[in-house]
């Protein structure tokens, strides 16, 4: 049984990670901005009350980052994974039409987030000896340019680099750190904008097209990733869900499949 703490746990694929977690027996720590998790979620973790604890934190602000390590390791004894999932992102539009509060925001959470997480994990698993941390990797960290999503393809290539160079910095320290590619998924990232405007999954019908042919329940994608976390002892790996092969299968074979999810 594994300790786990997730940055960003309480909707999507960072919920659904905390749950398959907990459905297999480890310990959880959630973590969100809100001051308390969502009643209707608790009742979902209510078989699991023994298991997890939540605790509020602004992946932004780093003494709230050693709170929530503080906290896991207060309740569970140990951090065994620390998976940086928080994220932001910005309206669907061109990069100089986006206000500087996105770009704060954007930087400030998928990129200082995910280094000031990965500072007070490193630090804290360094010193006892063991743990794996894991950042959750998008559009942008393959080096693929789409247009009106470029601040945030930019966090994310940024964080691939930082992962990447995380991993060789613990070179023998006993301590991992390896990168979870989701693809494509439906969640409130594709279905919603920070700004309340129309996202871009309701107006343009070609992305629409794609989307219903590559993307994944986060559901799904979580009980791919669960276990491989659970397995892996590899340094630099990437866990990734969305392959080219599979992509390449799925473009295939659409016009066989049933079903849509927008």
């Amino acid at each position: 049984m594994k300790n786990v703490v997730i940055t960003g746990s309480t909707r999507g694929i960072g919920f659904a990670m905390a749950l398959e977690f907990l459905q297999s027996g480890c310990c959880v720590t959630l973590s969100g901005r809100g001051e308390c998790i969502h009643p209707a979620l608790m009742q979902t973790l209510q078989p699991f009350s023994e298991r997890y604890q939540y605790i509020p934190c602004d992946v932004q602000n780093k003494r709230d980052l050693e709170a929530l390590w503080e906290a896991a390791v207060a309740k569970f004894g140990a951090v065994d994974l620390w998976i940086n999932n928080a994220g932001q992102n910005a309206p669907h539009d061109w990069i100089y039409h986006t206000d500087e509060c996105y770009v704060r925001a954007v930087i400030g959470t998928n990129i200082a987030g995910v280094i000031l997480g990965s500072q007070v994990a490193a630090e804290g698993m360094i010193r006892q000896g063991h743990g794996a941390i894991y950042s959750m990797e998008g559009l942008g960290s393959n080096d693929m340019i789409q247009k009106k999503t470029i601040l945030y393809g930019t966090s994310k290539r940024a964080l691939t680099y930082f992962m990447k160079g995380l991993a060789k910095e613990l070179e023998g320290t006993g301590v991992i750190a390896g990168r979870l590619s989701p693809g494509m998924m439906l969640t409130d990232f594709i279905t919603k904008t920070p700004d309340g405007s129309v996202a871009a999954i309701e107006t343009d019908a070609q992305f629409q097209k794609i989307f219903n042919i590559l993307a994944d329940r986060p559901e799904t994608v979580a009980k791919f990733f669960v276990p491989r976390m659970l397995k892996n002892t590899k340094n630099d790996r990437q866990i990734a869900w969305l392959t080219g092969g599979k992509a390449a299968w799925r473009f295939l074979t659409a016009p066989l499949r049933k079903g849509r999810l927008v």
